[in-house]
């Protein structure tokens, strides 16, 4: 095994284990060779997540965001909250409490905290009032996180990679005993990244295409269910709703492979792969983050309003242009800048909310795009867990106003979320938070892949387009799941 230099020193672990009781092991090396996804199939072997582990990666290339890629294994903890009581976002709070974690100087990343994912019928524990549709088919857990031990982190701007290990001095093992564990495993690791392990390229050509998958609402159930929309915006109860149904097809392989073709073929900005146990997956390539909060600076970036993309340049640009003055997108799209603005001002320090983009055309893989920008200071009474209760679940997921908007999804749909319409991402032991909304993406269970797709409904919604719009939206997984499924 190479020798390798870890930061701290066993002398400086000494004394920083006077201030907290859990203290990165940091070890840096070069990445030329090394992607995220080689370094995960390493550290997963067999790809269906041997033990919990999690791959957090970014199409985007810049300053903002997407200069770091996340691996992580090996947690202290695995939350689930079907394990306990009473509001699991304060459960969760309540297990990072129980972390003094010493955090390094100069590291402009995460290195340690809370990773998962928010189901959209947690909100049942803090708005009382949104009724839980009866109908919990997918039997999945309401929220999970894990609290990574072992961190690989990629800083594409410089080219390196780090490995952490958060070393626990839990009162069974003493300091030294603490320092020489971590020491050993991020040996152990190194090991495991020096391995030859050659991955398959994805097929860049088509795949062949699947039959569409079954849906658990018909055409004409969906459309029916619009027209009920639209009849309780008539009556003034909501202004705009967001109704979903669920897409099923058979998938027997590996998550990563599933991974690795639907971010090929839909790169976004938040994309992720997330192994709780052998038979549980969630993966996604999400365009939309939900909300991030680092140095108590808090954004949203509410995405609505959607087209199809053009078959060439020129229809492109033709259909960005109808979508920016289309009036029933726009209008959707104000009204939640609206609903962001106020979300984040139950939160936020006095004046601070401000809308610093508005209206901008983003593109993906099969669609369009319209796109703002908020941000606020947090106040000093306020964290990350009282962000999301502020903001969760998103308006772009639910509608305006938002409760009312969410009785009438349990109403109208035909099964709970679920995962669908929550949040991926973490809580950082510093008090950061990063998470993006759960769209454009893919549960697996048991060897069935599941996925769900909405539309925005307002007052001059015709029911088929919108049935339309939630296909055209499942096209980048069903052609992930075609080019995964081909031999």
């Amino acid at each position: 095994m190479p020798s390798f230099d870890i930061t701290p020193s066993r002398d400086e672990f000494r004394e920083l284990a006077k201030r907290g009781n859990l203290i990165p092991l940091i070890v840096d090396l070069v990445a030329d060779v090394e992607t995220p996804v080689s370094a995960f199939a390493k550290i997963d072997p067999a790809g269906r997540g041997s033990g919990p582990c999690f791959l957090f990666e970014s199409a985007e290339r810049n300053e903002e965001s997407g200069r770091f890629s996340f691996i992580g294994f090996d947690p202290l903890v695995l939350f689930n909250s079907a394990d306990y009581e009473g509001d699991p976002l304060t459960q969760l709070e309540q297990i990072l409490s129980r972390f003094k974690f010493v955090a390094p100087r100069d590291v402009p990343h995460f290195v340690g905290g809370a990773v998962g994912y928010i189901g959209y019928d947690v909100i049942r524990f803090f708005e009382p009032t949104v009724p839980t549709h009866q109908r919990d088919d997918l039997q999945l857990p309401e929220m999970m996180f894990m609290i990574p031990r072992m961190l690989l982190v990629f800083d594409h701007r410089f080219r390196k990679l780090r490995l952490v290990c958060n070393a626990h001095i839990d009162g069974k093992t003493s300091v030294d005993q603490a320092y020489e564990h971590a020491e050993a495993d991020l040996g152990s690791t190194l090991g495991k990244l020096g391995e030859s392990r050659a991955l398959q390229s994805v097929d860049a050509k088509p795949a062949a295409e699947l039959p569409f998958p079954a849906s658990n609402t018909t055409r004409a159930e969906f459309e029916s269910m619009v027209m009920k929309a639209k009849e309780l915006i008539a009556a003034g109860d909501i202004f705009q709703v967001v109704l979903s149904q669920r897409f099923e097809s058979d998938f027997e392989g590996a998550p990563i492979e599933l991974y690795r073709a639907l971010r090929f073929g839909n790169p976004s900005s938040y994309m992720f792969c997330l192994h709780f146990d052998p038979s549980f997956a969630v993966l996604g390539s999400s365009p939309e983050v939900h909300l991030r909060v680092r140095e108590r600076t808090a954004e949203l970036r509410p995405i609505a309003g959607t087209y199809p993309r053009g078959k060439d340049l020129a229809e492109d640009e033709q259909l960005a242009r109808a979508l920016i003055f289309d009036p029933k997108e726009r209008a959707e799209h104000v009204m939640l800048i609206d609903l962001g603005r106020n979300d984040l001002g139950r939160v936020a320090e006095f004046g601070s909310v401000q809308v610093t983009e508005q209206m901008v055309i983003e593109r993906y893989s099969h669609v369009m795009h319209i796109v703002s920008h908020i941000v606020a200071r947090l106040r000093e009474d306020k964290n990350a867990f009282d962000a999301i209760r502020a903001t969760f679940p998103a308006g772009t997921v639910s509608g305006a106003p938002k409760i009312r908007a969410m009785q009438i999804i349990a109403e109208l749909e035909k099964a709970r979320r679920g995962f669908y319409a929550g949040i991926v991402g973490y809580f950082g032991f510093d008090g950061s938070h990063d998470s993006c909304i759960a769209i454009r993406s893919i549960i697996l269970k048991n060897g069935q892949a599941f996925f769900q797709t909405g539309a925005g409904i307002v007052a001059d919604s015709d029911p088929a387009r919108e049935f339309e719009e939630c296909v055209n939206k499942a096209k980048a997984m069903l052609a992930a799941i075609a080019r995964a499924t081909t031999p």
